[in-house]
């Protein structure tokens, strides 16, 4: 039998893939950094939580058109799995065009309430997909609900990853209206701070096709450039950066 040479992820079936059990990473004694702020100054670093959902090339092409870019916090099964054919497109789309990736962590659980080992699953399943999806290792977790703990910390701390949340809400998951969104983009814009690091959620659809085009406006109008959270803090994005990987199939 001969065998050919794909380049792309080695992808087990969604449904076993989203059920099976991680590694425990050994525990370290230091705690990872817990960012709330960007830090190069006339910066905004707009970034969605929640997918990779049906939004993102709308989402994208509002960042893209306006010389913008973003940062996706993704899960790797909340609404739905990572590794279902459309969300890998949906991860390779977004890489593609040059936004941020960053994990979310796996079910989008709050990892204040969990163990060691069942934090640890819930960041490395999602490191370990976007591995083999694009190649990439995430630098940076969002811990859902911004809830963190030294336990959390510490197990950041231990897989390279550092802790992001954010310093303004659009209230798209908390119950404000696409006009109040829009609203309180522009009251923080008028008060001018030096940076914004704004949280936003892929899944809704008012924040892709009402608020995120006003959002643009109004921010670069007074200024901001609007950047990736990486290049809001003058790192890189990610731990390390290799192709996808390499699946030998059978020829036919």
């Amino acid at each position: 039998m001969f065998f050919t040479l794909i380049v792309t992820a080695v992808l087990a079936p969604a449904l076993l893939v989203c059920a099976s059990p991680a590694n425990l990473t050994k525990r370290a004694a230091s705690l990872a950094e817990v960012i709330t702020k960007c830090t190069v100054p006339n910066t905004a670093a707009l970034t969605f939580d929640d997918g990779p959902y049906q939004y993102i090339q709308d989402i994208s092409k509002s960042l893209t058109d306006a010389g913008a870019k973003g940062t996706f916090f993704w899960n790797g099964n909340n609404y739905g799995c990572i590794y279902a054919d459309e969300d890998i497109e949906r991860v390779k789309f977004a890489y593609g065009q040059g936004h941020m990736v960053a994990s979310h962590t796996w079910a989008h659980k709050d990892l204040t309430t969990l163990s060691a080992e069942d934090i640890d699953s819930e960041m490395g399943r999602v490191e370990e997909a976007l591995e083999r999806i694009i190649g990439v290792k995430p630098a940076f977790t969002r811990p859902p609900y911004g809830n963190v703990n030294d336990l959390v910390r510490q197990v950041a701390d231990a897989r390279g990853q550092k802790l992001v949340t954010w310093d303004f809400d659009s209230g798209d998951s908390t119950g404000s209206s696409a006009e109040q969104s829009i609203q309180d983009y522009q009251n923080l814009a008028d008060q001018h701070p030096s940076t914004v690091l704004a949280l936003n959620h892929e899944t809704h659809e008012q924040t892709a096709h009402v608020v995120l085009p006003r959002a643009i406006q109004i921010l670069q109008s007074k200024g901001y450039n609007l950047v990736t959270v990486a290049e809001c803090l003058g790192i890189e994005p990610y731990q390390s950066v290799s192709a996808p990987q390499i699946l030998m199939l059978p020829s036919r």
